[in-house]
């Protein structure tokens, strides 16, 4: 428990600013193996205050083992991992968090039968009154919670109601706001919108808009290029453990986008193959040149 008002982890914070301009995190090179499997290798990423960085893939692409280095859960086997320009090698989710980088997981690491406010300082209740006979500083607990999700711009009748009451995406936007009240710098969103309907992934997307407005690097995972699009600054698309593609928003369409990441090399091969096969009709199939747009790259040259 903590009394500090201000956030578990914000004293930390405030002796770990990174240079100028410079990225908060960064991988150079950066993989992962697990024995003789090798999930991730060659990984090059950027994440810059207040930009969303969107992360794409299929299943089996990389994104948990990319997700799972970042926030500390696993050891990168090769390449460099830098948080504000410093080499690191997190040993804990917690070291993690510490530096400033929190994640957001489908879970949401919440408990459906309490109040929204217990569930906002879950694990960091405020307290009051001296030792051994402290107890929890409700009032204080109430208002901070109502206040941060205020800024986020949720506003909610009744922080007594259950959590599990709440739609996925405000359920959501609970967690974000929460990890912003505890020092991130750096939010990491897996899947967040993966099963949500479509009025309710508006909701959240607005939400990692506004975490980006507040100055926050957001490391946006999905398999949806459309929800990427709307809000993502820079797209990394991931293929079978390797970056297919790095690219900021004003190289690269929607369309282009959605190309790589349905796989567009695939699928005119596969068309390639129905061709071959009787009583397959191909022709209402987008030609071959519409399936292999060209791989466009950053301005560091990074496919």
């Amino acid at each position: 428990m903590t009394d500090n008002p201000s956030g578990t982890h914000g004293a930390v914070l405030k002796d770990s600013a990174p240079a100028e301009g410079g990225p908060l995190v960064e991988l150079r090179g950066a993989g992962k193996s697990y024995g003789n499997i090798r999930a991730l290798h060659g990984v090059d990423l950027q994440v810059h205050a207040g930009r969303v960085t969107c992360v794409l893939g299929d299943n089996g692409a990389g994104k948990s083992t990319l997700i799972k280095i970042i926030s500390g859960l696993h050891r990168h086997t090769e390449g460099d991992f830098l948080v504000d320009g410093r080499p690191v090698r997190f040993a804990t989710p917690r070291e993690a968090l510490d530096r400033g980088i929190a994640t957001v997981y489908q879970d949401l690491a919440t408990v459906p039968l309490m109040p929204v406010w217990r569930n906002f300082f879950l694990g960091s209740e405020m307290t009051r009154g001296p030792w051994p006979v402290r107890r929890l500083d409700i009032a204080r607990m109430k208002a901070t919670a109502d206040r941060e999700l205020r800024n986020m711009g949720i506003a909610l009748d009744d922080l007594e109601q259950p959590i599990g009451t709440l739609s996925g995406g405000q359920r959501q936007c609970v967690a974000i706001a929460r990890a912003v009240y505890f020092g991130a710098r750096v939010l990491i969103l897996d899947e967040p919108t993966a099963a949500l309907g479509v009025k309710q992934s508006g909701v959240v997307l607005k939400y990692i808009a506004a975490a980006r407005d507040r100055g926050l690097g957001v490391i946006f995972i999905t398999h949806n290029p459309h929800h990427a699009y709307m809000v993502g600054d820079h797209f990394s698309v991931l293929r079978l453990g390797t970056l297919e593609l790095s690219a900021d928003r004003s190289e690269i369409g929607l369309e282009e986008l959605t190309n790589h990441m349905a796989g567009g090399a695939e699928l005119a091969a596969l068309k390639h193959e129905l061709a071959q096969v009787r009583g397959v009709d191909v022709e209402e199939l987008p030609e071959e040149s519409d399936l292999t747009a060209p791989v466009a790259t950053s301005p560091e040259g990074t496919p």
